[in-house]
């Protein structure tokens, strides 16, 4: 996901540790129309009820805006695929309790839901900037259960379908294959879609609006890749969109094959800047610009279909497992379309942002606050990619490769949290990583050094403090030059202590600290007279 600005909005919505049911499968049709807001909807779940208690699922309820979901009808179709059994249930605030009366512990069960609503968030039925109506589900992080019941999650993945009845013109994209679309007689259009990889909620999605198609030719293994934007921004959205072959090579080459059956990227309204829903990209309306200059959203959003899509976070709180690998990759796209230049540009300007961010705040990486919202932060992007850049300098390029290709193995279709990523990294090298883990991504801020330096007959003498009050342990790459500017050498030292002091030569002219190497306050030019 890429962040539009200034978008910090407060959103607090509470999850039990526990997860009670294990969603297996939904079905959801769904009507939307010209003459109101309201959807009607039929979700059909299949899931396991592991606690052998009544069913909890999260769907809001209609509040005092008159804006929500009402629940009409429940049943129960576990037995009787044709004739369900009635159920009782309940609407309190964000939950839907459902009454199963001869609950049985890990029994599996099917119910269908008939509701219907305005959505208070989560589907977004808006105009566009050109005035046409359109609908866009945007259900990140946890926003889904806005206009679907379901289990609201990023822990509980389940493969789904969408039927959604639409006026004719409109057209329908989502998650997935489509299986089949057709006119029906009251000037009305059924679209169907349906994903057989297990997905979590926040990248479920539909959209649909009057689209202009482009199925883009140079795919690699044929993949079906195509650009979904407004017709009246076709030109420039067929060009921008042209860069997505090129990228889902690359990260299939250097990761793994694409994990889906197609790639749609998809103009839309939401309130973010790119949202990466599996196999359906949504992008900000403005962002098409027919000049390819958000090219890095793009690659951003592309990489989180391994990396926040395909191998997710267990819990928002390991959000950078997500963010901070698309934001790097989106680095590593750049390194290798445009040169190490163009990625050492953008490290560099990520650098100053975690900088920036740390001085106001005291929030570790791997951060469990209840307001979700604000995880959209420097730490969960632009420092998540720093600790995957300095890991690479760590290890070497052919062994970062290894770990991300390990990791991505292990976890794909699943969860995993930082701890789980550790210990790839550990199972890779075979080496203890535990100290790399803890300062970076569990503790705050980052290392703020002072450099000095005391000029004496036998050489420099170069002090490096470190201010802040835990101690980082890094290796730190010095340059510095001699013989009047036309000689530049290399020193690689460990930062370990309160305090380091290393030798340089008496004829040093200028030192250089490693901004490439290591993510810290401080790092800079000396000049020696």
């Amino acid at each position: 996901m890429k962040r539009l600005p200034l978008l910090f909005a407060c959103f607090l919505w509470l999850h039990s540790f526990a997860q009670d049911i294990d969603v297996l499968h939904y079905s959801f049709s769904i009507t939307i129309n010209d003459e109101s807001d309201t959807i009607r909807g039929l979700a059909s779940i299949t899931l396991i009820n592991k606690a052998g208690s009544d069913i909890q699922l999260d769907l809001t309820s209609v509040k005092g805006s008159r804006k929500g979901m009402l629940v009409t009808y429940v049943a129960d179709f576990t037995e009787d695929s044709l004739n369900g059994k009635e159920l009782e249930f309940k609407q309190e605030k964000e939950k839907l309790v459902i009454y199963t009366k001869e609950a049985e512990k890990n029994k599996r069960k099917k119910i269908s839901i008939f509701y219907h609503g305005v959505p208070d968030d989560g589907l977004i039925i808006s105009k566009n900037k050109f005035g046409d109506r359109t609908f866009f589900a945007d259900n990140w992080p946890n926003r889904a259960h806005h206009w679907i019941p379901c289990n609201d999650r990023p822990d509980d993945k389940a493969s789904f379908e969408f039927e959604v009845w639409s006026p004719a013109y409109y057209k329908v994209i989502s998650n997935g294959s489509k299986t089949l679309e057709y006119k029906v007689s009251n000037g009305g259009k059924l679209t169907h879609w349906r994903e057989e990889t297990l997905l979590p909620t926040k990248v479920m999605v539909i959209g649909a609006a009057p689209f202009a198609i482009k199925e883009y030719q140079n795919s690699p293994n044929n993949l079906p890749i195509s650009a979904w934007v407004y017709l009246q921004d076709s030109t420039q959205g067929f060009y921008d969109f042209a860069v997505a072959p090129d990228i889902v090579n690359y990260f299939s080459n250097y990761i793994a094959p694409f994990p889906y059956q197609k790639l749609a990227n998809v103009q839309s309204t939401t309130i973010f800047g790119g949202m990466e829903n599996a196999s359906c990209i949504f992008y900000a309306e403005d962002l098409v610009t027919g000049d390819r200059k958000h090219e890095d959203v793009i690659a951003h959003e592309i990489a989180h279909q391994w990396f926040g899509d395909m191998a997710s976070e267990k819990s928002f709180a390991h959000l950078w497992l997500s963010e901070g690998f698309a934001t790097y990759f989106t680095d590593l796209w750049f390194e290798h379309k445009y040169g190490k230049e163009a990625a050492n540009k953008r490290l560099e300007k990520e650098r100053k942002e975690v900088i920036a961010f740390a001085n106001k705040s005291n929030h570790a990486v791997v951060d469990s606050t209840e307001n979700l919202m604000s995880l959209l932060n420097a730490n969960s992007y632009q420092k998540g990619a720093w600790v995957l850049h300095m890991l690479r300098n760590e290890v070497g390029d052919r062994t970062f490769q290894r770990i991300i290709q390990a990791y991505y193995n292990q976890y794909k279709g699943s969860n995993a949290e930082t701890r789980d990523f550790e210990a790839v990294v550990e199972k890779v090298t075979n080496k203890d990583w535990k100290w790399f883990f803890n300062q970076w991504l569990y503790q705050p801020g980052i290392p703020q050094l002072e450099f000095t330096f005391r000029k004496e007959k036998t050489g420099i003498t170069l002090n490096i403090l470190q201010k802040q009050n835990l101690l980082y342990s890094f290796p730190l790459t010095i340059a510095y030059v001699v013989d009047f500017g036309r000689i530049c050498l290399f020193k690689k030292i460990l930062i370990s202590a309160l305090k380091t002091s290393i030798k340089l030569p008496a004829n040093t002219e200028k030192i250089y600290t490693g901004v490439n190497d290591i993510l810290a306050e401080g790092v800079t030019g000396i000049n020696i007279r």
